[in-house]
Formats: C-alpha cells, sequence, structure tokens
C-alpha cells in the first residue's frame, strides 16, 4: 500500500479504532505516520522566552501496519 501526505484512512487497531482522519506526516524510516485528530496524547512543554509553557495536547504517530488506505484510486475515478 502506498500512502502519501494528504490521504484519507481509518485506524485498523488501538484505542482510536474505526475512526478516519488525514494524514498530515509520514516517517518513512520508521514506517509511521501522523494522522489529524488521532492517537492525541498529553505533552508537558517548558516555558521559554518564545513560547508559553503547560501541557500541550498534540498528534502521535501511529504504526502505518495500522491503518487502512480509504482513498479512491485514481485509476478507478478515470474509468467511471
Amino acid at each position: 500500500m502506498m500512502i502519501k501526505k494528504g490521504f484519507k484512512v481509518k485506524i485498523l487497531t488501538g484505542k482510536d479504532k474505526n475512526k478516519e482522519g488525514e494524514i498530515i506526516e509520514i516517517d518513512r524510516k520508521n514506517y509511521r505516520a501522523k494522522i489529524k485528530g488521532i492517537n492525541i496524547v498529553k505533552k508537558h512543554v517548558k516555558t521559554t522566552k518564545e513560547k508559553k509553557g503547560g501541557i500541550v495536547s498534540k498528534e502521535n504517530f501511529v504504526h502505518i501496519s495500522n491503518l487502512k488506505s480509504i482513498e479512491k484510486n485514481k485509476k478507478e475515478q478515470v474509468k467511471n
């Protein structure tokens, strides 16, 4: 399965099972992808001069084997 940034995917396992989202980042070296609104974790951020610290919620990576593409194949769209 070839997935790219912007593709719609469905989560097959874990706490976000059966949810759908869009890929926002891919780590091909470790076979992981970040999906918008999926696998939200709390991260403690230290205060700096530029940024205010605190607890920030953000997406974390999910292994590609736990994803299923729901993007329609471009070739199929052209035929129909």
